[in-house]
């Protein structure tokens, strides 16, 4: 089953290497587990979406909750989808701009045309409230 989580987590010292080397192995392993996403970063807290099959998720769910370099794992949503929303994505990081208005249209051109409304707005409550 095709499934879709969006969870968020405090990580409030990582540096930009840090988040960088999260991106890259997550771009080299995502593919052959079958999970797509993308990932926002604000300074202090992620907030990313997985795309896959349940039991994959379920698995990568479980290495991030033990991940040292965050805490506070808190899964927002958890839902069975037709299709992913980031099919092309091993693992997009979308840059959150410094200004309010800037991060509304980063969003709006990045995330995708498809993605559940309900999700689309944490996403962008989320960069906006950073």
């Amino acid at each position: 089953m095709l499934s879709q989580y969006l969870y968020i987590s405090t990580a409030p010292s990582l540096s930009r290497e840090e988040v960088d080397a999260i991106l890259a192995s997550s771009s080299r392993n995502n593919p052959e587990r079958g999970i797509t996403g993308l990932l926002l970063y604000n300074g202090r807290n992620f907030l990313q979406l997985l795309e896959g099959e349940e039991s994959e998720l379920k698995k990568l769910m479980l290495r991030i909750g033990s991940d040292p370099r965050h805490s506070g794992v808190s899964l927002l949503s958890n839902r069975s989808v037709e299709q992913r929303s980031c099919p092309q994505w091993a693992m997009k990081r979308v840059f959150i701009a410094e200004s309010v208005e800037s991060r509304k249209q980063t969003l709006d051109a990045e995330l995708p045309d498809d993605l559940d409304p309900e999700t689309r707005k944490m996403i962008v409550n989320f960069a906006v409230l950073n």
